[in-house]
């Protein structure tokens, strides 16, 4: 069993062949591929974490598409003096599958 903990947009995530991720917004190249950089390894019994061997470490990702996340409510009251504000978001966010850890 071959797995790897990618850095995906600010966090980690656990990927194999063929997982599907949500992460942050990111380009693709004009194929529509993206690299991940590689956090830890596991194949088998081995478990790579030392910067040198990872540096060799592909972990390929085909673009499903781009999405935006639910809207989250932000708001904001000051009792007593009128101040109230209201603000909304939406992240943006890219679908990806791992084709590939090399």
């Amino acid at each position: 069993m071959v797995y790897a903990v990618v850095r995906a947009g600010g966090r980690q995530e656990k990927v194999e062949v063929g997982t599907i991720v949500t992460m942050d917004r990111i380009q693709a190249d004009k194929n529509g591929n993206v690299e991940l950089a590689a956090v830890l390894l596991v194949d088998g019994d081995t478990v790579t974490t030392d910067q040198k061997s990872l540096a060799k470490v592909k972990v390929t990702a085909e673009v499903l598409g781009d999405l935006r996340g639910r809207k989250i409510h932000i708001q904001k009251f000051k009792n007593k003096t009128g101040y109230k504000k209201r603000q909304g978001h939406r992240q943006e966010l890219t679908r990806v599958k791992v084709t590939g850890i090399k």
